[in-house]
């Protein structure tokens, strides 16, 4: 799993100056809030890198390659996670939370779905 943690590249009395992503192609930025408890994902992307930068909250992310082992980690506010293609992931809010999800490849706006694979058996919540 491929979690940094931003720091501003900038600060002053104004405030700061954060860069999120650098290098990198995006063709899509969204804004997800999700309530305490909700769980996002449970989904893979055949073709399309997804960056998610949480803003505010916490959240428990799960991933896996293939038929690999369950990573599992909590992002916190200022944490870049790195999805390549083919990632099962599965987001779960801890609290209520904000996060920016960026992709490049197909998955994107009304093209969400084209790129979308839903987990017959979902990450979360976990098989008993």
């Amino acid at each position: 799993m491929n979690v940094v943690h931003r720091k501003p590249a900038h600060e002053d009395d104004r405030g700061a100056i954060t860069d999120i992503l650098e290098d990198n192609d995006v063709e899509c930025v969204t804004i997800i809030s999700s309530t305490e408890g909700a769980v996002r994902g449970n989904h893979y992307h055949k073709q399309t890198i997804q960056y998610t930068y949480l803003i505010s909250g916490s959240m428990r992310v799960l991933e896996q390659e293939a038929d690999g082992p369950v990573e599992e980690r909590v992002l916190q506010p200022g944490d870049l996670l790195t999805t390549p293609p083919t990632i099962r992931h599965t987001f779960v809010a801890i609290e209520d939370s904000t996060f920016i999800a960026c992709a490049h490849g197909p998955r994107r706006g009304k093209q969400y779905e084209e790129d979308t694979y839903r987990l017959e058996e979902p990450l979360w919540p976990r098989p008993a």
